[in-house]
């Protein structure tokens, strides 16, 4: 097998463009259904998700976390965001080593996986389905429980 080829299939990539910021009122827990329900409806079973576009400077990395820890409810293999600004905070502000921060920093940057507002995305993007999603046009759920349980699996 040393020195044989292998051959692997790649998963199907679905890009999730978010763009503003949400309402006052709506919560991060509006978003993170909303965006379930939405990749549910869409069906990307085995696929991945890649979530990018200017409306990730609003959200925490609890908020991005709690997106991709997701990904088993709307079904996807994975769900991924960039490394930006706020990546390299979390690592600060968790004590990683000052040499590890500027290595991820670099790497990203060199690789064009580093993301800026408003900066064009490096590289073409061919994803297999996409997907946006306004921010700004999500309404506060005063029945979470209730949005929770109907998109839960049963």
């Amino acid at each position: 097998m040393l020195g044989q080829p292998a051959t692997m299939l790649l998963p199907q990539v679905v890009g999730f463009k978010l763009i503003g910021k949400l309402p006052e009122g709506a919560t991060a827990t509006d978003l993170v259904l909303t965006v379930t329900q939405m990749l549910r409806k869409k069906g990307v079973v085995g696929k991945f998700v890649e979530f990018y576009g200017d409306g990730l400077s609003s959200l925490s990395i609890a908020d991005r976390a709690t997106i991709a820890n997701m990904a088993p409810e709307y079904g996807a293999t994975i769900g991924v965001f960039p490394i930006d600004s706020a990546a390299l905070d979390y690592l600060r502000m968790t004590n990683r080593p000052a040499d590890l921060i500027k290595l991820v920093e670099t790497y990203a940057k060199e690789q064009g996986l580093f993301r800026v507002d408003g900066a064009p995305r490096a590289g073409v993007h061919r994803y297999a389905v996409s997907r946006s999603l306004d921010g700004g046009s999500l309404a506060r759920r005063t029945r979470s429980a209730r949005r929770i349980a109907s998109i839960s699996p049963t």
